[in-house]
């Protein structure tokens, strides 16, 4: 058995706890006091135990980073406000502070040769509105742009659901409501602005909303065209349209000249009204160029007056009178029946606007043998007491032609042919103008081309037509017999007038015109380019041709003898023609007209009338037309203080008898 251990020694320690039945010591630990609030201290007068609380830094950390964010966000908006869209914001700005409107240039005055005022400007207002203040924010009143649209629309003359539109366009800070209207209407407009704003302040002191509809109503000065002597030449002046621009004739021809530069004008405004201190920028307007016709005032009231009473005697469809000057080729007057007041373009009819003595072209009739006789003389191919004997009834072609009175044969002088416009008789003198038919037609072709025929005049109005003339090749059968007396061809009444100014200038033709000049806004008159010349025959035979035109009213055998004036010796020639109805395209009615110059002897002046479908009483050109020559004859001759004639006329034979 194995040696037993020896037994250890006690080490005696410190005495265990006692145990309880629990497990637990049988002794109590000291209990723990709780400790002070900081800053307090224990009864026995000990420093309390503090508590530590987390580190701040973090959240100071976080806070910061938010701040700084936000901030980058405020800067880079701001670069971008500033810096990159600044310009773009700022012009939207000044866009909704700003208004800017055009000052419309004075537009320059057309005076006749003398400087009489046949078309001017006055004063006017175009009023306008701010839609914007018209809201229901702006205006304080729901319902803005039907009360003032009821209210202006008296006033303006306009239809009140058009101004409820234009003043119900918010995003729009400007609109016209009436263009070029009176002063006086601007006054009654700005009367009730006044009213209205008064009682707006009255009810806003009161504790009200101070409504106030009629505030974006704004004005524009400017300029309104007047007619001051009515329809006198209106066919010539023209009008201008609502927006101020040349609506037809000498408005429109030279409009540019006549509106001139406009201006700019760019305001402060605020509520409707100026801003007097927040500056602006004026650009000024250039007055247009003022126009001279050549035009006679006196002349023209007496023209137009006769063809106006003569039109509604015959009950024609229309007429025309043309005056000029044979020296200078200047029309003296222009003037049409019916005409139009252009101070009132509602009362015109579509028929009456525009300048019917340029714009018709019509078959001139017997005042076109003329241009015949004048080429025959001039080819030499006869003379004035060449003998010509005429037929009641003459085959040529695939027709019978006829003179407009049935007769026996008439035994005429070539000056006879012409004093009682034969038909037959001018057929066989252009006849002899060539070998064969097709050459005289060459002949009188070119002539006719000489005088201005198929071709504008020159004036260069809007509207004008050449008339139509063919070319011989493509002359009908019928236009080869009918055009030596003027059918079958077409001009208007200020060519017709030009040829008879042909004869009595010696044969040489100047190009009418109308414009002697104008006058700048530095008062410099600059004078119009001179016209175009052309010889057309030589001066004998135009002196031969004006004797023979003589013959048409001074002999009792001519057809004009109506036209006759006491103490001048005149030269003219009848013209009855079938007229074109326009709307069917044949024949239907008459054109009847008058043509020549006096003195005679030394030609001044040339009147040339044509009335279009008389219905009443004669249609021949020597009944109602010569008429109409000798008074407006007579009335330039002595306002132009022409001396009478101081010879006697010469008096060429008209017939032969046979077998002299």
């Amino acid at each position: 058995m194995p040696p037993k251990e020896p037994p250890r020694r006690r080490v005696p320690g410190p005495p265990r706890p006692r145990i309880g039945a629990n497990g637990r010591s049988g002794a109590r630990p000291p209990a723990r006091r709780p400790r002070p609030a900081p800053g307090r201290t224990t009864a026995r007068g000990r420093a309390p135990r503090t508590l530590r609380l987390g580190s701040p830094r973090p959240r100071l950390r976080l806070v910061s980073l938010g701040l700084t964010l936000i901030m980058l966000l405020f800067v880079a908006r701001l670069l971008q406000v500033q810096a990159v869209d600044g310009t773009a914001y700022a012009a939207k700005a000044e866009k909704n502070r700003y208004l800017e409107y055009t000052v419309a240039a004075e537009r320059g005055e057309i005076t006749d040769r003398r400087g009489v005022a046949l078309a001017t400007s006055v004063d006017a207002h175009t009023i306008t509105a701010d839609p914007k203040l018209f809201t229901p924010e702006e205006s304080k009143a729901p319902d803005a742009p039907q009360q003032a649209a009821a209210l202006l629309a008296p006033i303006l003359g306009k239809d009140v659901d058009e101004l409820v539109k234009k003043l119900s366009a918010p995003k729009s800070r400007y609109t016209v409501l009436a263009y070029r209207q009176t002063p006086q209407v601007w006054k009654q407009i700005k009367d009730l602005k006044a009213v209205f704003a008064e009682k707006a302040a009255e009810d806003k002191l009161n504790g009200g909303a101070g409504a106030n509809v009629l505030a974006g109503v704004l004005q524009e000065p400017t300029t309104k065209r007047v007619y001051p002597n009515g329809d006198l030449a209106a066919g010539i002046l023209g009008f201008v349209s609502a927006d101020g621009k040349g609506g037809g004739g000498i408005e429109s021809q030279l409009d540019k000249e006549l509106a001139g530069e406009d201006g700019k004008i760019r305001y402060a405004q605020s509520g409707g009204r100026r801003v007097p201190t927040a500056g602006g920028s004026e650009v000024p307007a250039v007055p247009g160029s003022d126009i001279e016709l050549t035009i006679d005032r006196d002349i023209q009231w007496a023209a137009q007056k006769a063809i106006s009473d003569q039109v509604e005697k015959s009950k024609a469809d229309r007429g025309y009178v043309i005056v000029q000057n044979t020296r200078t080729g200047e029309l003296l007057a222009m003037a049409n029946a019916p005409g139009y007041d252009p101070n009132d373009l509602s009362q015109a009819t579509s028929a009456s606007l525009g300048n019917a003595a340029l714009q018709d072209v019509y078959e001139p009739g017997s005042t076109s043998k003329v241009m015949s006789m004048a080429a025959v003389l001039e080819e030499k191919a006869a003379t004035p007491g060449t003998h010509v004997t005429v037929p009641n009834r003459l085959h040529r072609g695939d027709r019978l032609f006829k003179d407009d009175v049935d007769h026996p044969t008439w035994y005429l002088t070539l000056n006879g042919v012409l004093a009682k416009s034969s038909n037959i008789g001018t057929i066989l003198a252009t006849g002899q103008l060539g070998k064969t038919q097709a050459e005289s037609n060459q002949v009188l072709y070119s002539y006719l081309r000489k005088f201005g025929l198929g071709t504008k005049t020159g004036l260069g109005y809007p509207g004008e037509s050449p008339g139509l003339l063919a070319h011989p090749k493509d002359w009908s059968t019928s236009q080869q017999y009918t055009i030596p007396f003027g059918q079958g061809l077409s001009l208007n009444a200020v060519q017709a007038a030009s040829v008879y100014s042909t004869i009595a200038n010696g044969g040489v033709r100047i190009a009418p015109t109308l414009v002697r000049g104008t006058k700048g806004a530095d008062g410099r008159f600059t004078a119009a380019e001179a016209p175009e010349e052309n010889r057309v025959v030589s001066e004998k035979t135009a002196k031969t041709l004006a004797a023979m035109l003589e013959s048409v009213v001074d002999d009792q055998e001519g057809t004009g003898t109506k036209a006759a004036i006491p103490g001048y010796r005149v030269a003219g020639k009848t013209g009855t023609a079938n007229r074109v109805d326009p709307v069917r395209g044949v024949y239907k009615g008459y054109t009847a007209s008058f043509a020549g110059f006096a003195p005679a002897d030394d030609p001044q002046i040339t009147v040339y009338c044509a009335i279009q479908n008389p219905t009443k009483g004669s249609y021949f050109g020597g009944q109602i037309c010569g008429p109409i020559y000798k008074q407006v004859m007579e009335f330039a001759l002595k306002t132009l203080q022409t001396p009478p004639s101081g010879s006697k006329p010469p008096r060429l034979p008209v017939s032969f008898k046979p077998g002299e």
